[in-house]
């Protein structure tokens, strides 16, 4: 199935159009390429705001109907991400808002229950609204993490640099966001042509 990642515009829609005490998971799934299960087991302690980073070193699963903490989806999973600078406001003020006092304390808890997880459903109850509302009915969760991995890569990121940032232990999935660059890049090229031949006007 082909991925279709958000633009810049529409991932602002969707932001705006989330519960204030989820539009900071939108920002780390797009932004960040983290995965749902790290993203509902981050805690107060692992977000450093003054060094910049998201500390993804734990995750959590569903299993039997109960939430069971582990370690990321493989060993490279375990990492620190660079944060954009400008999530960092965004962040500053989920943590004063909308984060329970305390280290241990769940960034993106159940709503009604700060010790608890949030199921997926109960998540995507909001997030189903708010891509309708931008305009992008058929944006999965997951591809906000596709997404962040074709803006990375649109900055120059190597391979080595992608499977980093991912979490990624093997070059297959990181490729995937390479060849969304080379595809945009014959893009460029086939416009270049059609202003040589007189096809197209530079603006």
């Amino acid at each position: 199935m082909a991925i279709t990642p958000a633009t810049l515009e529409e991932l602002t829609r969707l932001v705006q159009a989330m519960p204030p005490h989820r539009q900071a998971m939108i920002l780390l799934a797009a932004w960040c390429g983290l995965r749902f299960g790290e993203i509902t087991e981050l805690r107060r302690k692992d977000l450093d705001l003054k060094r910049g980073v998201v500390q993804v070193h734990r995750a959590v699963t569903r299993v039997d109907g109960q939430y069971v903490i582990t370690t990321p989806k493989s060993a490279a999973g375990r990492r620190d991400v660079a944060l954009p600078p400008h999530l960092t406001p965004t962040l500053q003020h989920h943590l004063d808002h909308h984060t329970p006092p305390g280290a241990e304390a769940l960034l993106f808890p159940a709503t009604g229950d700060p010790t608890r997880h949030l199921a997926p459903a109960s998540l995507y109850k909001t997030f189903y609204r708010a891509r309708n509302i931008a305009g992008r009915p058929d944006l999965r969760w997951h591809d906000l993490r596709h997404t962040g991995a074709v803006l990375a890569a649109h900055t120059g990121a190597t391979l080595a640099e992608l499977m980093n940032r991912l979490g990624h232990s093997t070059p297959q999935a990181a490729l995937r966001y390479q060849h969304a660059i080379n595809d945009r890049d014959t893009q460029i090229a086939n416009a270049l042509s059609q202003l040589a031949t007189g096809t197209r006007l530079p603006d």
